[in-house]
């Protein structure tokens, strides 16, 4: 009681914050009139300057009112839109490292100028991320004109860019990329094998749009980059068909989690299928001879039991497309890895595609933190302020709305089942469109919007359905969405990635309307005559109450919920919002109030009787937290395991960066090949033991091995007290002689080459082994659990133990190249093209995999994919491209023969993507 009154006294602290920042924002506002007095050339000549200043030791924070105030003018002069105070708030927020909560239609793209000038001015870099590359392109270009105007550099990463370029790209000051293109190029740059190939330069300031899609939704999927394996296609469709004779009776399911297990009747009954089909080694399906099936086993049931067709993944032209849970979208490229994917293809009937190994990976977690100022952007944060502070030190700060926020959000009604709650739904929607007002419906899957559309059609509702199977007419529909009498349907999408305008959209009209137009007279007329039609219908929505959105049911997280909300009631428009629920929602079915409430409910309602009250819509807001609570621990438990990586990973990729930053590696390769000579003396002649108990037989063997050395060990031994360490030192002798003999004919530059070549070739075949081997660690180390033990921390002390065996590999294995080889000079022999590698990362706004376009800066500079020992010189350029094949244009495209993403601008000028323009199928 007493905290709400001192809020309601003093406010929030967090409105406390907001209220303190005012003090800077009045001193930019109080230098605007001194800018405006600049002319162009004076406005310009301020980033040198400002340059200057930082190089004599001032820091940022001290020119912030200056800078930012130099950044409004430029904006105003160079695109016609001015920041708000609200906006300037905002860019103060980004430049301390914070995340910058703002509404839907805030002008975020704007506010981030502030914070990416100031923080560019030290000319370390600056990154800002978004989610697909056509936005990234989009505003590099957009607020690229700003930074151009004062005299700075933008660069933009989008995929199929030439390594040159990408260099480039990330050499300018200001530098645009996707969230997957940043993280692969992390990846990529730590399997070259020259640093002149490396195309990002040291972390300094990233500003992350999207901060919670991002940071949060994406953080439970890493990045990884891999290459196929042995096919094992036979095995699953014939487990599938065990698993298919397997009934509901025989294992208990939770559909929290997604686990699926069998009991003890259906082990039995799991073990007699198993044996019949031949699949069986013995009779116990728990020996470690059926470990690879007791696998596949689990995975086929998960995928036939809780992974359901047009819910979780569609089948289309042939190939299981995963539906993302967030968003609705497909998911083209992306796949569910440990052989998850390939049990739903053979659930299904479709062509199985071999698993894939691990040749790098990383979550995005560690990727950002790698940053040494993070800050992020989003309309929807402060549900999730807890994780983004725990996990990245970044505080959430709630911006206010430049005007305040007119939109009503009613109270969710509550129906007994899905029948009474749908007829409801298609009721209201016929209400208000018969007054004309737009209608925006939320629903969480394919199969509800489809459900809805039934019922939609039998009232005579002319209506759009937005979802994964309409991808490529998704910004079309969404643009139209603000329009007099429209009714959307969208599955969790809300029109993110397209503004939704009330009285349509200008652009995409004239897009659709006048687009086989010639420019000239008749043109413009006809813009203008779109412009006062969309002004006036406009008003004709604003009379009508604006955009309604209608959301079918409650989604696991808040924010998706909010993110809904938030398309209605932009800018001071007039909105209203309201959700639908019933008793067979999945939230409250698996998540809601316990089996008495659902009693009563069913008890006291009638058919097709609502209720709604703020007890029952708290009650859900309680099973949400529940969910985010749950969806938190996986996230955190995916950071926690993926740290122990992180640690390892760090040490190889700084040890990689060595080997190709150093002149001369000679003096590892020494240490390496003592190193081993001891670690050989000593395996085979433990301290402490005297020489008739040594394993002389093995010692021969090793050396001969390892070294390519017989020296006279037998004579040796007749010696009197010959010790571990003379006999050590006896071995260095010879083999430092060996080597000296074989590398007697090459040149010192000759040999330093080859010797990196070794390390880095050695290195990348064991690390990518070792990423395996946890993999598997990581599958099986909760069975710890059992034991009383806790996973997290045996999986840190065998990771730990297996990372000490590497480097023990490593260091032999190195001399095991070097002394075994021979060397000569001679021309270098082709090498074969390198395995196709996938990247397996997804875009959350589109649905697509960007990371499956050819992409050029891949080309010719993966060669960890290399078996060990080949030189990577001489790589055939276009090997090692991405498994996805490009998208082949349709004839009479004259851009074919250009290597475009089909998500980016097309080049012909029309402002849609290549893939809506000339790269549209045939």
């Amino acid at each position: 009681m007493f905290g709400n009154l001192a809020k309601n006294l003093f406010g929030s602290s967090n409105d406390r914050y907001v209220k303190s920042l005012g003090k800077i924002v009045n001193q930019i506002n109080a230098l605007e009139p001194d800018m405006q007095a600049l002319s162009d050339d004076e406005l310009k000549a301020k980033t040198g300057e400002f340059r200057e200043r930082v190089a004599n030791g001032e820091a940022l924070d001290a020119i912030l009112p200056e800078a930012f105030a130099v950044v409004r003018e430029a904006s105003v002069r160079v695109t016609g839109m001015r920041h708000f105070d609200v906006q300037l708030i905002g860019g103060i927020v980004l430049h301390r490292g914070e995340i910058s909560e703002m509404r839907t239609g805030e002008g975020k793209t704007l506010v981030a100028t502030l914070a990416c000038y100031l923080n560019a001015i030290e000319g370390k870099g600056v990154h800002v991320v978004t989610v697909n590359d056509y936005l990234a392109a989009r505003d590099a270009e957009w607020m690229g004109q700003i930074y151009r105007f004062l005299g700075l550099t933008t660069g933009v990463i989008v995929p199929n860019l030439q390594e040159e370029e990408r260099i480039a790209a990330y050499a300018a000051d200001i530098t645009y990329a996707t969230n997957n293109e940043l993280g692969f190029d992390y990846l990529r740059d730590n399997m070259k094998h020259d640093r002149s190939q490396m195309v990002q330069r040291p972390f300094n300031f990233a500003i992350v749009d999207e901060v919670d899609s991002i940071l949060i939704d994406e953080a439970r999927t890493p990045l990884i980059i891999s290459g196929p394996t042995d096919d094992k296609s036979e095995l699953y469709v014939a487990v599938n068909e065990v698993v298919q004779k397997i009934e509901e009776e025989d294992y208990e399911k939770d559909e929290k989690t997604r686990n699926i297990s069998l009991t003890e009747d259906g082990i039995e009954k799991a073990e007699r299928l198993l044996e019949a089909a031949g699949l069986l080694v013995g009779t116990n399906l728990y020996d470690y001879e059926n470990t690879q099936v007791v696998h596949h086993l689990d995975q086929a049931l998960k995928a036939n039991v809780m992974f359901k067709r047009d819910t979780d993944y569609i089948v289309k032209d042939d190939k299981v497309v995963i539906i993302d849970e967030f968003t609705g979208r497909m998911m083209d490229g992306r796949r569910w890895s440990n052989g998850l994917h390939q049990a739903v293809e053979a659930k299904e009937g479709v062509a199985i595609k071999p698993e894939n190994q691990t040749l790098a990976s990383i979550t995005f977690q560690n990727y950002f933190r790698m940053y040494p100022k993070l800050s992020g952007m989003t309309g929807t944060a402060a549900t999730e302020a807890a994780e983004f502070f725990d996990i990245y030190k970044m505080n959430v700060v709630s911006i206010p709305t430049n005007v305040p926020v007119q939109r009503i959000d009613e109270e969710d009604e509550f129906y007994k089942n899905t029948q009474d709650k749908f007829q409801a739904i298609a009721k209201a929607i016929a209400e208000k469109n018969e007054i004309g007002q737009p209608i925006l419906v939320g629903t969480v899957s394919i199969e509800k919007s489809e459900l809805l559309s039934e019922y939609l059609n039998q009232e005579g509702v002319k209506h759009e359905v937005l979802n994964a199977r309409q991808h490529e007419r998704e910004a079309h529909i969404v643009a139209q969405a603000g329009r007099i009498g429209a009714v959307t349907i969208a599955t969790n999408m809300a029109g993110r990635g397209t503004d939704i305008q009330l009285g349509g959209n200008l652009d995409f009209r004239i897009e659709d309307e006048l687009g086989h137009m010639p420019e000239g007279p008749e043109r413009d007329a006809a813009v203008e005559k779109l412009k006062a039609e969309i002004a006036e219908e406009k008003q004709r929505v604003l009379d009508a109450g604006g955009l309604f959105v209608l959301g079918t049911e409650r989604h696991e997280s808040r924010r998706i919920d909010n993110q809904l909300r938030g398309r209605s009631g932009r800018q001071g428009d007039p909105g209203l919002s309201r959700f639908y629920l019933c008793l067979e929602d999945d939230l409250l079915r698996i998540f809601g109030p316990d089996t008495l409430f659902a009693k009563m409910m069913n008890k006291n309602l009638a058919d097709g009787e609502a209720i709604g009250s703020k007890w029952l819509s708290k009650a859900i807001e309680t099973a949400q937290k529940k969910v985010e609570a749950r969806n938190y621990d996986v996230r955190k438990q995916v950071v926690e395991y993926d740290d122990v990586m992180n640690d390892q990973r760090k040490v190889i990729y700084e040890q990689r960066a060595e080997i190709m930053d150093g002149e001369d590696v000679s003096e590892d390769i020494e240490n390496m090949r003592l190193d081993t000579v001891n670690a050989v003396v000593y395996r085979n002649c433990p301290v402490g033991s005297y020489p008739e108990q040594w394993d002389v037989d093995g010692l021969k063997k090793d050396l001969d091995e390892v070294f390519a050395l017989s020296p006279d060990i037998d004579g040796w031994m007749e010696e009197d007290a010959l010790a571990q360490d003379v006999l050590e030192e006896r071995i260095s002798e010879l083999s430092e002689g060996s080597l000296k003999e074989k590398i007697a004919n090459l040149d010192d530059e000759l040999w330093g080459s080859i010797q990196k070549s070794i390390m880095l070739q050695t290195l990348d075949h064991n690390w990518k082994e070792h990423l395996s081997t946890l993999d598997a660690l990581r599958q099986v180390v909760f069975l710890r659990a059992y034991a009383q033990k806790t996973p997290l921390n045996e999986y840190k002390q065998e990771a730990f133990g297996l990372f000490e065996r590497m480097l023990e590999v490593i260091r032999e294995e190195v001399t095991k190249t070097v002394m075994t080889s021979e060397y000569r000079v001679a021309e270098p022999e082709p090498l074969p093209d390198l395995p196709d590698f996938l990247t397996t990362h997804i875009d959350p706004l589109t649905g697509e995999d960007n990371s499956n376009d050819i992409d050029g800066g891949t080309r010719g500079t993966v060669s960890s994919a290399l078996p060990p020992r080949q030189s990577p010189a001489g790589v055939v350029p276009g090997a090692g491209v991405l498994t996805a094949d490009p998208v082949d244009a349709s004839e009479g495209n004259p851009y074919a023969h250009m290597n475009i993403s089909r998500n980016a601008p097309c080049p012909c000028g029309s402002g849609r993507k290549y893939k809506h323009c000339h790269g549209a199928l045939g």
